[in-house]
């Protein structure tokens, strides 16, 4: 309890995995939560990059946080952006359409995520956008799509084939995910729409700088993966860091790579929020955590998922993945309760439950740690682990609905170009 007999105030900030978990896990705690975040939903940010290609539409892989939250009653949430953090006065600054606003908080949760990381070039955004956020997904699908559009309408057979060359830079999940579902996309589902070009003469590039595509997956199943890719027509360049984007395609060393469509898919960095604490950060932003996932100096201030650092007890640092931030939000709630109880806090452990990543119809891999295997079994496993682990039950047959007709027909139900045809964010 507070000083003054009221509950305490826990101010969450950061509505995603890690901010949600943490609220929907203090539901019959005696305190007070405000839940801040700059959107009014939360998003399942694994399946984004099938919203960024048609195959679902924003709504299927997103929930409004009221309504997820409305029988909570001990939690408030207010659609506002943290412009500033004072730990001393334990207050944080809120700026939303109806002005500034200070709230005190007695425990503090930054959960506000990462954002895309460019090494130094941010210029490159410009002509390679990246995929965080439901507004990334939505540009970037309209910019694949407007892409064959434009191919269909040149009569210069080089600028044709300019605008049907795509490049995803970056061979983590997601860009493998990107890359094999736009080959699909290509080679199947438009199939007999144009008449002026043949979609699937589009050439799909897949460029990492390491040896290998999906490094943090054993060596067998990452050459499985790139199999796989390579069957469904995606060209993998490993070994060979990108060295610039323009709007006309990329550097490649010596080699220039004519290619409309470049897709930013290699790194992440914490959100800027983790500066206004005023500790030391790592070389990604991220803060280094106590063991408890509480900042130092600061034992009323937590950070978890992605803006957060901890290594675990073999070395390796906690991967920047959902199941990651969810076990984090969990803890948070749990240490929360704990020190509400008088009761000492436990160290964070965390649970490896395996990696996944698909990389087109029938095609996957998964590691399970003990277990590891590839192909169909692996994409069934993945179907029913992404449809396990979303919100709702609309949200869960909505999504199947949708991949079931994909499945049997290869059509993507949201294929529709949204925005004026502004031709300058092509070019």
């Amino acid at each position: 309890m507070t000083a003054s007999g009221e509950r305490p105030h826990v101010v969450i900030v950061g509505g995603g995995f890690a901010g949600l978990w943490t609220t929907r896990a203090l539901a019959s705690a005696p305190v007070r939560i405000t839940l801040v975040d700059r959107g009014n939903h939360h998003l399942f940010q694994p399946l984004l990059y099938q919203v960024a290609t048609a195959g679902l539409s924003a709504p299927d892989i997103a929930a409004p946080l009221r309504q997820i939250l409305r029988r909570q009653k001990n939690v408030e949430v207010r659609m506002a952006t943290v412009s500033r953090i004072d730990t001393d006065a334990k207050t944080v600054e809120l700026d939303s359409e109806t002005g500034r606003q200070s709230i005190g908080f007695d425990v503090l949760l930054l959960a506000s995520g990462a954002t895309h990381a460019y090494f130094g070039n941010d210029h490159w955004a410009r002509h390679a956008p990246g995929l965080k956020t439901l507004d990334d997904a939505l540009d970037l699908r309209r910019k694949l799509l407007l892409a064959f559009e434009r191919a269909e309408s040149e009569s210069d057979p080089d600028e044709r084939d300019a605008w049907l060359s795509f490049a995803i830079v970056g061979g983590g999940p997601t860009g493998v995910e990107l890359a094999g579902t736009l080959a699909e996309i290509a080679r199947h589902t438009l199939q007999g729409e144009f008449r002026n070009i043949d979609p699937a003469r589009a050439r799909v590039r897949l460029v990492e700088a390491g040896p290998r595509v999906l490094s943090s997956f054993p060596d067998d199943l990452s050459a499985r993966a790139q199999r796989q890719l390579e069957k469904l027509g995606v060209e993998v360049l490993t070994g060979t860091p990108v060295d610039d984007i323009t709007a006309e395609g990329f550097q490649l060393g010596e080699r220039f790579v004519r290619a409309r469509t470049v897709v930013w898919a290699a790194g992440v960095s914490a959100s800027p929020l983790a500066e206004c604490l005023g500790v030391p950060l790592d070389r990604a932003g991220r803060v280094p955590v106590e063991p408890d996932l509480s900042v130092p100096g600061h034992p009323d201030i937590f950070v978890a998922g992605d803006l957060a650092t901890l290594k675990q007890a073999n070395g390796k640092p906690v991967p920047g993945v959902a199941p990651a931030a969810k076990q984090m939000g969990r803890h948070v709630a749990n240490a929360i309760r704990a020190r509400l109880a008088g009761s000492k806090v436990a160290p964070f452990r965390y649970r490896d439950y395996g990696n996944l990543a698909t990389i087109g119809r029938m095609a996957a891999v998964v590691d399970l740690g003990k277990w590891t295997f590839s192909g169909i079994v692996a994409w069934w496993f993945w179907l029913l682990a992404h449809l396990f682990f979303l919100i709702g039950f609309r949200n869960r047959s909505v999504v199947l609905l949708n991949w079931s007709v994909a499945y049997w027909t290869h059509q993507r139900a949201a294929r529709i170009i949204l925005g004026g045809d502004d031709r300058s964010d092509t070019k």
